[in-house]
């Protein structure tokens, strides 16, 4: 857990190689994820630009290495450098961007399609096609009952796109599984590239 919402953040970070979720808790304890930053970003920017409290929970999705930054420090250096903080709120753009998207899908995607979009999203930040989520992860990143998950696990392994068992999923055609995903996976990678550039890989 990096930083909980409704209360202060303590740092920045920039994952090197750890993927993070940004999720919503709702009163019941479900939660439903907002947005996914890895290589390509950096978590909690938005205290240095006197955003300190935490709208939604960061939570570490794959575990890597991230560097962590003072935000006094960061925030001193952006002050200083227009073209930082500029990059900055770029940034903070497509985080907003990501979530808008997630709650379009949510309202009108088939969960076949969404749960495609995300793993092709962890695909990208983690460069691993085996990555290691159990079902009942992927009911709660999605928003569904950990049934559904099993029940598309199953048709997407059936087709040949993917393996799975107990907690690991491997992806075996990643342009099956593109060409499976809801438009929101393309959409996201556009505006990333369209603000700050294409993902290095």
């Amino acid at each position: 857990m990096l930083f909980e919402a409704d209360q202060r953040i303590r740092h920045v970070y920039f994952p090197t190689s750890a993927v993070v979720s940004l999720v919503i808790t709702l009163s019941t304890g479900e939660m439903v994820e907002a947005a996914m930053i890895g290589k390509d970003g950096v978590v909690g920017a938005s205290a240095a630009l006197d955003g300190k409290i935490a709208v939604s929970r960061g939570i570490i999705q794959l575990s890597g290495e991230i560097v962590v930054c003072d935000i006094e420090a960061l925030k001193s250096v952006a002050m200083q450098s227009p073209k930082l903080l500029a990059l900055l709120m770029r940034h903070e753009q497509t985080v907003y961007a990501q979530a808008q998207q997630s709650a379009a899908c949510f309202a009108t995607h088939q969960v076949e399609a969404r749960f495609c979009r995300w793993l092709l999203r962890a695909r990208d930040l983690s460069d691993s096609d085996y990555l290691p989520f159990t079902q009942e992860y992927l009911g709660e990143m999605l928003g569904v009952r950990r049934t559904s998950v099993t029940a598309v696990a199953r048709t997407l392994q059936e087709a040949g796109l993917i393996k799975y068992a107990r907690g690991k999923i491997q992806i075996v055609d990643a342009e099956a599984l593109q060409a499976s995903a809801c438009e929101c996976y393309g959409s996201v990678k556009t505006h990333y590239e369209r603000l700050l550039g294409p993902l290095k890989k």
